[in-house]
């Protein structure tokens, strides 16, 4: 059976991960810590159930079933279909899409300009947005390259930077653990958590993400089913433990920072905890470090969801080319993310509420399920 080497394998699983890892990742982990405060080792369990755990498993439920349409309409004809898009739609242009460029920009842009809220700023905004998605779009108009650029440059610079923001906030921060900050992190933290790990979105993205990782392995050479299957079973692992270890670090900077007077007022998202853990660390230039950790997982992401909704939808209407999907996306999510990051986060969670528990239900139906061939 063809296999993949062990570097070709790190090399997908580093850009499974990138793919996986952008703005909700980067957000939610520090924010439950700040907000659980000393309750955040029980509540990032739950938060691991929905943020690696799953996501993992649905990886190696979709793989042992070739594609999520496939799995979905073993349990109705329809509902494979209408699920697989409604999964795409929303971990495309209707949420995620936007919410990396958004968050990007909040971090990797907003920081540095001393502008008032009002026309200056928002057309600030929009200019970002066009040549974040020009850049974005660039590089997911050929998928079978994605491993090359996510797997091999972008990740290895952007697991440097958290790792080295890590250590230095182990090492510098002065620990502040305050007594959990809302109703749910004191009463519930384990549950709190769990419904925390929806918002990042990874098991909805891990469902989606077959189409892709099977052209980029396949790019490789490996053409046969039961082997591609495997190598992305693998890279499931490898990513799935990546996500783990850089949201147990997060999570302690938040939790680290949570008796900050005023932190959490001030920040209505993790991103702006994050971002006042590492200038405490690094003084003016941790704004610049927090803002190319953001910029680059953010853009990871919109790269990877683009190149995945595409092809999906291009193989569900061949008519219509994948060029014309992803240019369509690329401009439906552009006017969308005008809308700013806590509008965005706002809409989606109600909805997340409803999809996220459907997907595990899939994803275990998937796992005890036997294949269907044919």
């Amino acid at each position: 059976m063809q296999k993949l080497s062990l570097r070709q394998t790190l090399t997908i699983g580093f850009m499974l991960f990138s793919m996986f890892f952008g703005a909700g990742n980067l957000s939610f982990p520090p924010l439950l810590g700040a907000q659980a405060g000393t309750h955040t080792l029980v509540a990032m369990m739950g938060l691991m159930l929905t943020a690696v755990c799953f996501p993992i498993l649905a990886v190696v439920a979709v793989a042992k079933h070739d594609n999520l349409v496939k799995l979905g309409s073993m349990l109705h004809p329809s509902f494979g279909t209408v699920f697989t898009e409604l999964i795409c739609l929303m971990i495309g242009p209707f949420v995620a899409i936007p919410r990396t460029c958004s968050t990007s920009f909040e971090m990797a842009v907003a920081q540095f300009i001393s502008l008032p809220d009002g026309t200056e700023l928002f057309l600030i905004r929009l200019l970002y947005s066009f040549l974040f998605f020009a850049a974005t779009t660039f590089v997911a108009l050929h998928p079978n390259k994605l491993k090359d650029i996510l797997g091999r440059i972008m990740t290895p610079i952007l697991v440097v930077l958290i790792v080295i923001t890590f250590v230095a906030a182990f090492l510098k921060l002065p620990v502040k653990l305050a007594p959990a900050a809302t109703t749910g992190y004191e009463t519930h933290p384990l549950l709190t958590g769990f419904l925390t790990g929806y918002q990042t979105m990874d098991i909805l993205a891990a469902l989606n993400f077959g189409l892709v990782i099977a052209v980029n392995i396949e790019d490789f050479g490996v053409h046969d089913h039961l082997a591609i299957a495997k190598e992305t079973m693998k890279a499931g692992v490898i990513a799935g433990m990546m996500l783990g270890l850089v949201y147990l670090a997060t999570s302690y900077i938040g939790a680290v920072c949570s008796g900050v007077p005023g932190l959490l007022t001030e920040s209505e998202t993790g991103a702006g905890i994050l971002a006042y853990a590492i200038e405490q660390c690094f003084g003016p230039v941790g704004q610049i470090i927090a803002g190319l950790i953001f910029f680059i997982a953010c853009f990871n992401v919109c790269s990877g969801l683009l190149s995945s909704c595409s092809e999906y939808f291009h193989k569900l209407q061949p008519k219509v080319s994948y060029k014309a999907w992803l240019f369509g996306f690329a401009i439906f999510s552009f006017v969308i993310s005008s809308a700013g990051l806590y509008r965005i986060l706002s809409f989606s969670f109600p909805i997340l509420k409803v999809l996220c528990p459907i997907a595990i239900g899939v994803i275990l139906f998937g796992l005890v399920k036997k294949r269907q061939d044919g």
